[in-house]
């Protein structure tokens, strides 16, 4: 039985632009992902995206990001969170030429080709409040197993 671990949020130290969260959080590096739960950086991750980062990073940078997506696929629980909504995508709202349907699609791909859940929050309030609730529910999760 694994035993019960206290509920400490863990931010990547490449992290630019960190999340501030009401729970205690520590800057260590992690191995996949921008944010995780002390004790389960191997299991749990999560990693975020501005919405031009995402763009640039599933179609310019797509390598270096199925390196990180290979990671992240072989967690218990990981997913990907876009500052943005899915309108802002359709309607091209971000810099460069990508087409809003490559970008979909890229997002499409992540979740079923990688099961890693992409989820367009809106904005960074709402990004940072699902990453919060996304790492508590893990947390809860992977310390009531038997």
């Amino acid at each position: 039985m694994e035993s019960k671990t206290p509920l400490i949020f863990i931010t990547d130290t490449r992290e630019q632009k960190e999340y501030s969260f009401p729970i205690p959080a520590l800057r260590r590096k992690l191995n996949a992902g921008d944010y995780s739960v002390q004790g389960l950086e191997e299991r749990v991750a999560v990693e975020r995206k501005s919405l031009p980062d995402f763009v640039r990073t599933v179609i310019r940078d797509r390598d270096r990001f199925h390196e990180e997506l290979r990671k992240l696929a072989q967690y218990e629980f990981a997913c990907v969170v876009v500052e943005a909504t899915l309108q802002d995508v359709l309607e091209g709202k971000y810099p460069g030429y990508a087409h809003p349907n490559a970008v979909l699609g890229a997002a499409v791909s992540i979740s079923v080709d990688w099961g890693i859940p992409v989820f367009f929050c809106g904005d960074r309030q709402s990004s940072c409040r699902l990453t919060e609730e996304f790492l508590k529910r893990c947390h809860t999760k992977l310390n009531s197993r038997p």
